[in-house]
């Protein structure tokens, strides 16, 4: 992502926040690799809601490796860049930190199975209305990918009401590399994208890297849609740092943040009615659609402003 195209995108969200809608009474459950408090969580008030560890079994909230903490951050931080802008697309929401990874990024299927069980379980408790996975696996079997127990899984979370935005992977450029549960019919599958605004016309290119559909063995379109993914900077794990990361695993929170920004606006909308909202309004960007799905994310149009 240019910095052109980063000014113009937060341009969009500064009228957003303009009109009060800044995520607040809404809380994103991040399966990651946990979560460092970070003063940005407790600008507004201690807006970490929940920490559960699958790995460790530790109850006090912490992060070994980074990736969750920043990821946690592009949702939530109530921080700003040294430039002014705000590095938090929902500034208000809450984060319920669910460590499914350990320090080196890595876990296991069960661990993730067995987050979710909790989830399908608690969320009401906590408020949870999004679920962000930035976090993708190969498929085992191509041929029957809704099969995966893991897509199998995450669509429980769906049928129960939750909205789940999921990364595309990293695994691309070519056909058919989205990675589970990503493949999933149900859930919001967010690729990458690189680009350019000019004259209020938003254009771009897929980064060479972004998991691209279709999904094996069916016809399903995927991604969903995609969003700025390169060098985005948020939330570091110690201190009061900060740091860039780039990737599907950064686009993904960015549309889990301006979906918070959606649901605390207009708290009835159903999963179902997000994922309408973010096809029929995304930005065409002049490139495949097993590339861009319905386009890249649009913040002022899915919220009708």
């Amino acid at each position: 992502m240019t910095m052109r195209a980063d000014r113009e995108y937060f341009f969009h969200l500064s009228e957003i926040y303009s009109r009060g809608i800044t995520g607040k009474g809404i809380a994103a459950a991040v399966l990651d690799t946990g979560i460092y408090e970070h003063k940005d969580f407790r600008v507004y008030g201690n807006r970490i809601c929940c920490f559960k560890d699958f790995v460790q079994g530790r109850s006090n909230p912490y992060d070994d490796n980074g990736h969750g903490t920043h990821v946690s951050g592009i949702i939530a931080s109530g921080g700003f860049s040294p430039e002014g802008r705000r590095i938090g697309i929902a500034p208000e929401a809450s984060i319920a930190a669910l460590k499914v990874l350990d320090r080196q990024g890595s876990g296991k299927i069960s661990t993730m199975l067995q987050a979710i069980d909790w989830l399908l379980l608690y969320h009401k408790r906590y408020g949870i209305r999004i679920v962000n996975i930035s976090v993708g696996m190969p498929l085992k079997d191509w041929r029957n990918p809704q099969k995966d127990a893991l897509v199998q899984k995450v669509e429980e979370l769906w049928n129960a009401g939750l909205v789940v935005v999921v990364a595309a992977g990293n695994e691309g450029p070519g056909q058919y590399t989205i990675t589970s549960p990503g493949v999933s019919r149900k859930v919001i599958t967010v690729g990458a994208l690189e680009g350019e605004g000019s004259s209020g016309r938003a254009f771009g290119r897929v980064v060479h890297y972004s998991g691209c559909g279709p999904v094996p063995g069916t016809c399903v379109c995927k991604p969903d849609v995609i969003a700025p993914a390169s060098a985005v900077l948020s939330c570091d794990n110690h201190g009061r740092a900060y740091r860039r990361r780039s990737g599907t695993s950064m686009a993904t929170p960015v549309v889990s943040g301006v979906i918070a920004l959606l649901l605390s606006a207009q708290p009835w909308l159903t999963n179902l009615d997000v994922k309408i909202r973010l096809m029929e309004t995304g930005i065409d960007c002049g490139i495949s659609r097993n590339r861009q799905g319905w386009g890249l994310i649009n913040p002022k149009g899915l919220l009708g402003i």
